[in-house]
């Protein structure tokens, strides 16, 4: 092949179709337990989380529910994927090996936001929330119909494989996932581009920004005890009876139980099977959907 602008230019809208339909197959998975929040600035301050809003009677003048009760931010971060095309392959027309290549490059990419959302789910047990906790923790502080501050626990601890229950129907999930710019192709495939003089190489690409933080704690719970009917049922009831500050119930229904590949087996046991380890009725069946999420491995 002629190695010209046309036949670059031609290239490249090869490359980015192939790029465009592995981006297009990529795992949405992340969607499950996170809300996508678009950024307009590097770092944005998420300070309502310290409170879920709470209808009350109308009596007198509108109580106006203060939102600003924490300062928790999440700061975006660069991520990129690059691919090198040898000018040689391109006189040679050996191509072939690139079109899967680039299919892979979007495949990935896309991939990122499962491979980022799950991996922060799992650091919950040692990384912090909105209230200063670890965001699976035995101590969360909420106040209790007096106005008394409390220890409320999402985590029943343990020191096994991890697997979490949430309730995945409300408008905000366990995990925020903040986008300031989605993965988008670009090339440095210019004759005169610097690394096609010094290195004889096309450059073609993929960069993003962005960063997750958590939400509430109270829509998740995390265990790292074996996972058995009697440890579902203990998670359960936690999320179930959650309440907000001042004793208000907030409501919540676990739905989704996610675990490894590990733990798929279990998981089945629990919410498929028509009876318990005993031979009794498996009260459990159906109360949840299982995810079996490989990005948990």
């Amino acid at each position: 092949m002629l190695v010209n602008a046309a036949n670059l230019d031609t290239l490249r809208v090869g490359f980015k179709t192939s790029f465009q339909g592995g981006l297009s197959q990529a795992s949405t998975m992340h969607l499950r337990v996170s809300t996508v929040v678009p950024a307009s600035t590097k770092s944005q301050k998420y300070g309502w989380l310290g409170k879920i809003p709470n209808v009350r009677e109308w009596i007198g003048p509108r109580a106006v529910q203060n939102l600003s009760q924490h300062d928790y931010t999440i700061t975006e971060k660069p991520w990129e994927l690059t691919i090198g095309v040898d000018r040689d392959d391109i006189e040679t027309d050996n191509l072939g090996i690139y079109t899967p290549m680039f299919k892979e490059m979007g495949q990935s990419t896309g991939a990122k936001w499962d491979l980022l959302v799950y991996d922060f789910l799992k650091s919950g047990f040692s990384t912090v929330c909105y209230d200063g906790q670890y965001f699976f923790d035995t101590d969360h502080p909420v106040l209790d119909a007096d106005g008394v501050a409390q220890s409320v626990a999402n985590t029943d601890g343990g020191a096994g494989t991890p697997w979490f229950l949430i309730d995945a129907s409300r408008a905000l999930k366990p995990v925020i996932l903040q986008k300031r710019r989605d993965f988008q192709f670009q090339a440095m495939d210019n004759l005169t581009d610097q690394n096609v003089f010094m290195n004889k190489e096309f450059l073609y690409g993929a960069d993003a920004r962005a960063n997750v933080g958590f939400g509430f704690w109270q829509f998740a719970w995390g265990s790292k005890q074996t996972l058995n009917a009697a440890n579902y049922a203990i998670g359960r009831a936690a999320i179930s009876g959650m309440k907000g500050d001042h004793g208000r119930p907030l409501g919540l229904m676990p739905n989704l139980l996610i675990v490894p590949p590990s733990l798929e087996s279990a998981g089945r046991k629990i919410l498929n099977s028509e009876n318990g380890s005993g031979g009794e009725t498996n009260e459990w069946k159906g109360t949840a959907e299982l995810l079996v999420c490989p990005w948990l491995a």
